[in-house]
């Protein structure tokens, strides 16, 4: 066996363990679902996997002081890839706008395939998420974690949500590198959203530029 090759057993932020002698394609795997990352790696492929471990476990360790409060709850509801909606032990309703992230719009290429990767993360699941604001339609504006991971992160990294940059100064500055970091591991192995050669941003998207756009 190469001796660069390695099957990494360590569960930490987006990624999980893997079975030894799993094959399947990396980012849809029939025994975890497509929402699993399984790392075989080669560090020529992967150069910055464990720079991304280490941040990854400084993020989620460090981020919690950064976050005004938390809200515990299920997912009950998934409108896109970046908006959900959590029911909490009060039985109220809080809709939820992914933090740092923007999925692709639901008609655009991808948008129904993002919003399928949240639901397969996080549906009718107990969820943690981050918070302390709102945005200007009263959705509440945080993280979301299941299990110890971050759930926007993973979005980022599968290639199913773009690095929301124009609110990055909103994030820790740890959040701020990771994201930055996961999509650009995204769109070097041309993962979801970025096997298109001219993907475009959901904020052109909405502003009613349906061409190509540069990124």
């Amino acid at each position: 066996m190469n001796a660069r090759r390695f099957t990494p057993i360590i569960q930490l932020g987006f990624l999980e363990p893997i079975l030894p002698e799993a094959s399947y394609d990396a980012f849809d795997c029939p025994a975890y679902g497509r929402a699993s990352f399984l790392w075989k790696c080669d560090l020529s492929v992967y150069p910055n996997l464990f720079r991304l471990l280490i941040v990854g476990l400084l993020a989620n360790t460090l981020s919690f002081s950064v976050w005004a409060q938390n809200l515990v709850g299920e997912v009950v509801a998934i409108a896109d890839g970046d908006t959900l909606t959590v029911l909490d032990a009060d039985r109220v309703q809080h809709k939820i706008r992914l933090a740092g992230i923007d999925a692709p719009e639901r008609k655009q290429p991808f948008g129904q395939r993002s919003r399928q990767m949240l639901a397969d993360l996080v549906f009718r699941k107990q969820v943690e998420v981050l918070t302390e604001k709102k945005d200007r339609y009263g959705r509440t504006i945080g993280k979301v974690m299941h299990q110890g991971r971050d759930v926007n992160l993973i979005l980022v990294a599968q290639g199913m949500a773009w690095h929301y940059k124009q609110y990055a100064r909103e994030q820790s500055a740890i959040d701020r590198q990771l994201y930055a970091q996961a999509e650009d591991e995204a769109r070097a192995q041309r993962r979801g959203l970025w096997a298109d050669s001219h993907p475009i941003p959901p904020w052109s998207w909405r502003s009613g530029e349906r061409g190509a756009s540069p990124q």
